[in-house]
C-alpha cells in the first residue's frame, strides 16, 4: 500500500508547529532500536533512517500524518492500528516492523504503551467482558461466529484454525495434520477409548480421533461451529455440543485442548485446569496446544488491553507460562515433553495472509464483510505474525498427566 507524502505546506499548522516535538519522539525510538533499524519517511517528505545498530528487520515506514506518532505513544498498540487503518501511516509490509517492535521490546520500554486514561477506560471495557459463563459464550460468538463460509475462504481445507507443526516440504494442510496427529499421539487414548476436547473448532482433531475409533466428546461455545461438526463427522463416534467446559460431567481417558485457553482469561485458568482435572481419569493424559507470552512482558500486557483484545477477540488473553504451570500441578497435573514452535506458527499466519488476499481477489469473500473489516484481519495476521518472529510470543504443546493409576 502506498500513500501520497504530504508537503510541508499541505500540513495543518498546527503539525506544523509540533513537528519538533515528534522529531523529539523519533530519537527516542532511535535510540531505542537495539537490533534492526526502520527506513522512515515523514510528513514533510524527509527520509530518516532509525536504529541500523546491528542486524534485524528493516521495515520500510511511511508516516502520513504527524498523529499516527501521537496516536502510538497514547494509545499503544490500539492507537498504532487506528492510525494505520485511518491511512495514518503505511508500509509495503508492516510484518518486519511489528517483529522489530517485539526484539527490541526491553530498550523500546514504555514508549509504545497505552498511558494512564487510555489504558484505563481500554481495562474497564476489557473487565467487562471477562469469561464468566454469560460472556463467554458472547465473547466465543463475536470471533467464531463471523460464519463458516468466511473462515472457509482462506483457512486450508482442514479448517484448523491453529498453530501447524512444520516438517521441510510440508504444505499447510500437511502441517495441520502433523500437529493433529501429535496431539492424539500424546493423549494415547486407544480405539475404543474416550476422549474429551474442549474448544473443538470445526472439528479437524475430533474427526481424526473419531477416524481412529476413539468416542469422542467434542463441544465449543459457537453455534456455527457446533452444525459443521455435527455434520462433517456424522457416522463417526463423534458427538458435538454446545458445552461450557465448567459444566462437563464424566470422565474420559484423555483430554485435547488446542489453543481454546486463550479464550478462558487469567481469573478463570484455576477453573480451566480444574475442568481438566475432574474429568481425566487417574493416569489419563491431557494434550493442551496455547499461545505464550514472554515473561519479561507480562506485567505491563496483563495490565493493558492491546490491540487483539480491543478489536478481534474480546476476552482473550494469552498465557503466563509459569502461573499456568503452577495452577496445574495444584491440580495434580503433572507438566511433560513441553514443545514450543512459534516460527511455525509465524509461518501459518503468513500461509493463512496469503490465502485471505486470494480469497479478497477472487471475491471468494462473503459480500457482507467490508473493506475495513478485511482490512482489520490483515492487519491482525501480520500483527500475530511479527510477534511470533520478534520472540515475545510462542506456541506450546504440553502433556498434562493426571497422577493415580488408571
Amino acid at each position: 500500500m502506498h500513500a501520497m507524502v504530504e508537503h510541508p505546506r499541505s500540513q495543518p499548522f498546527w503539525a506544523r508547529r509540533l513537528a519538533p516535538v515528534f522529531h523529539r519522539l523519533l530519537d527516542r525510538i532511535d535510540a531505542g532500536l537495539a537490533e534492526g533499524a526502520i527506513e522512515a519517511t515523514l510528513p514533510d517528505g524527509t527520509r530518516r533512517l532509525l536504529g541500523g545498530r546491528r542486524d534485524g528487520p528493516v521495515p520500510i515506514v511511511t508516516i502520513v500524518r504527524w498523529r499516527a506518532l501521537r496516536r502510538l505513544v497514547t494509545g499503544g498498540s490500539i492507537g498504532w492500528y487506528e492510525a494505520w487503518a485511518d491511512g495514518d501511516w503505511t508500509s509495503p509490509d508492516p510484518v518486519p516492523l511489528f517483529d522489530l517492535f517485539m526484539r527490541n521490546r526491553a530498550t523500546l520500554g514504555n514508549l509504545a504503551r497505552a498511558k494512564r486514561g487510555v489504558r484505563l477506560a481500554a481495562r474497564l471495557l476489557h473487565a467487562l467482558r471477562h469469561n464468566d459463563r454469560r460472556n463467554a459464550r458472547r465473547n466465543i460468538a463475536a470471533h467464531y461466529d463471523l460464519g463458516n463460509d468466511f473462515y472457509k475462504s482462506w483457512l486450508d481445507p482442514t479448517l484448523t484454525y491453529s498453530s501447524a507443526l512444520f516438517a521441510p516440504g510440508d504444505t499447510l494442510e500437511a502441517a495441520q495434520h502433523r500437529k493433529l496427529a501429535a496431539i492424539l499421539d500424546r493423549v494415547a487414548v486407544p480405539p475404543g477409548g474416550s476422549l474429551l476436547e474442549i474448544g473443538c473448532g470445526w472439528g479437524s482433531l475430533a474427526e481424526a480421533a473419531g477416524r481412529r475409533g476413539i468416542g469422542v466428546r467434542a463441544i465449543t461455545l459457537a453455534q456455527e461451529q457446533q452444525r459443521h461438526v455435527a455434520t462433517r463427522t456424522a457416522g463417526l463416534p463423534v458427538a458435538a455440543s454446545i458445552t461450557d467446559y465448567r459444566d462437563v460431567t464424566g470422565q474420559y481417558d484423555g483430554i485435547a485442548s488446542i489453543e481454546m485457553v486463550e479464550a478462558v482469561g487469567e481469573r478463570y485458568w484455576r477453573d480451566y485446569l480444574a475442568a481438566i482435572a475432574r474429568a481425566l481419569k487417574p493416569g489419563g493424559r491431557a494434550a493442551i496446544q496455547f499461545i505464550k507470552i514472554a515473561d519479561d512482558i507480562w506485567p505491563s500486557y496483563a495490565g493493558n488491553v492491546d490491540f487483539i483484545q480491543a478489536h478481534v477477540f474480546p476476552g482473550g488473553m494469552l498465557i503466563h507460562e509459569a502461573q499456568f504451570r503452577a495452577l496445574a500441578q495444584e491440580n495434580g497435573l503433572a507438566w511433560q515433553e513441553r514443545h514450543a514452535f512459534g516460527l511455525d506458527y509465524a509461518e501459518t499466519l503468513r500461509l493463512w495472509r496469503e490465502q485471505l488476499d486470494a480469497a479478497v481477489a477472487d471475491g471468494r469473500l462473503p459480500q457482507r464483510f467490508d473493506q475495513r473489516f478485511i482490512q482489520l484481519w490483515r492487519y491482525y495476521l501480520m500483527y500475530c505474525e511479527g510477534g511470533f518472529r520478534g520472540g515475545g510470543i510462542d506456541v506450546v504443546q504440553v502433556t498434562l498427566v493426571k497422577s493415580g493409576s488408571p
